[in-house]
């Protein structure tokens, strides 16, 4: 097996002798991965982009390292889901240099063994079958459809008190899903093989990683919450195609720029104590258009909603960013946001950058662009506390909407 170790945003020191079909595959499933042809002919530099994760392609296996660590990036992305609250995100108590579906098949077997503690959890099946005996209902209008004036077999619908229910049919995709990759750490092999032969009697279901089903919890299937979460994080973010093309590929990839879009939304929210409907990203169904024919669409990524009226909108942005580096046409965004809006300005949000506040304030168009930027490498304590800091501005700016509006 071939390894290569990557970071993101970063080129590789090493060159890698990749085939068409292996650039291919790779390409397709890690669309931000760009290859720039090294001195030899055949083999090329690697940068990823903003996705992180596993990718394997028949005997390469690549790990795109993020610049926070596994274990951090984890926590924040069970938090982003709404998995873990931000007091228990140091769930994930693992190395930072360690491989990421390893530390996943880890994290999944030991939730597994919490939640399986008391035995599998067993739900009721409405079943329909042909039997040569009565169990259950009689399905009447098949029966007549299908076999008039035949005494048997009979058409029957019963419920099944059985474990071959979703909760544990999403647990063991996940663990069939991590077991197909090379993993290096043999205590995450023997958790794997723990929680498959736990679930032997359950059904193998595939889950789309678009169409990962949720389960509803209460007081009696609360105690499976954290392990079928994970499962579902896992089976978003993964693919495997074992037939497509001519090389078996399979990955677990994260979007880094979408994590970082979801956790600020999300921990904004719970700083500022509002809802989701509240303080929430622009969709299509608002109809928010810069132009008064409805051509050009805007879908900022934040907005704070009272009722009907936008009073504050914003954008977060993962990438570094300083005084004298700010894109241009980030700026040029959020003017066109705040223009769209007719608010007195708005914030663009970065992942890393110097932490005192920027501002712009536009020539004579009254608007105030605010940059401000938020560490996840830091102890999450300090980001809470930097979350809280960026609350307080985005108030401040939501008041003085409300204020100027007042006063038309």
């Amino acid at each position: 097996m071939r390894r290569i170790d990557l970071q993101e945003h970063t080129t590789s020191q090493v060159p890698l002798r990749l085939s068409y079909a292996e650039r291919r595959r790779l390409g397709e499933i890690v669309p931000s991965l760009s290859f720039d042809p090294a001195e030899m002919e055949g083999t090329y530099l690697l940068r990823p982009g903003s996705d992180v994760g596993a990718v394997e392609i028949e005997d390469l296996s690549i790990l795109i390292h993020p610049k926070i660590g596994i274990p951090q990036l984890l926590s924040l992305a069970c938090y982003a889901m709404g998995i873990v609250k931000h007091q228990d995100l140091r769930m994930f108590d693992f190395r930072r240099d360690e491989a990421l579906p390893d530390v996943l098949a880890r994290a999944l077997s030991d939730a597994a063994r919490q939640a399986f503690r008391k035995g599998l959890l067993h739900g009721y099946r409405t079943e329909e079958e042909t039997l040569y005996g009565i169990k259950g209902r009689i399905r009447f209008d098949d029966q007549l459809r299908r076999r008039y004036a035949i005494a048997m077999p009979v058409e029957v619908r019963y419920d099944e008190f059985t474990n071959d229910i979703l909760a544990n049919q999403l647990v063991k995709a996940a663990t069939l899903r991590l077991g197909r990759f090379q993993l290096r750490s043999e205590q995450a092999r023997r958790g794997l093989g723990w929680v498959g032969g736990t679930l032997s009697g359950v059904s193998v279901a595939e889950f789309p990683p678009r169409r990962v089903p949720e389960v509803d919890f209460d007081r009696l299937n609360g105690h499976y919450r954290l392990v079928v979460e994970l499962a579902r994080l896992i089976l978003r973010h993964s693919e495997f195609q074992s037939t497509r093309g001519e090389v078996r590929a399979s990955g677990f990839l994260v979007n880094m720029d979408r994590l970082f879009e979801e956790f600020v939304t999300r921990a904004l929210r719970e700083a500022l104590g509002v809802s989701n409907r509240t303080f929430r990203k622009v969709c299509a169904r608002d109809n928010v258009t810069l132009d008064e024919n409805h051509h050009v669409g805007l879908l900022p990524d934040l907005s704070w909603w009272d009722g009907g009226v936008c009073r504050f909108v914003g954008d977060a942005k993962y990438k570094p960013v300083s005084y004298r580096r700010i894109p241009n046409a980030d700026l040029y965004q959020m003017l066109a946001y705040s223009t769209a809006f007719n608010l007195p300005g708005g914030m663009l949000i970065y992942a890393e950058g110097q932490a005192d506040p920027i501002i712009h304030k536009v020539r004579h168009a009254g608007k105030r662009l605010e940059v401000a930027a938020l560490d996840l490498s830091c102890p999450f304590e300090e980001i809470f506390t930097q979350v809280k800091d960026l609350a307080n501005r985005i108030v401040a700016l939501r008041n003085e909407t409300r204020i100027l509006r007042s006063a038309a």
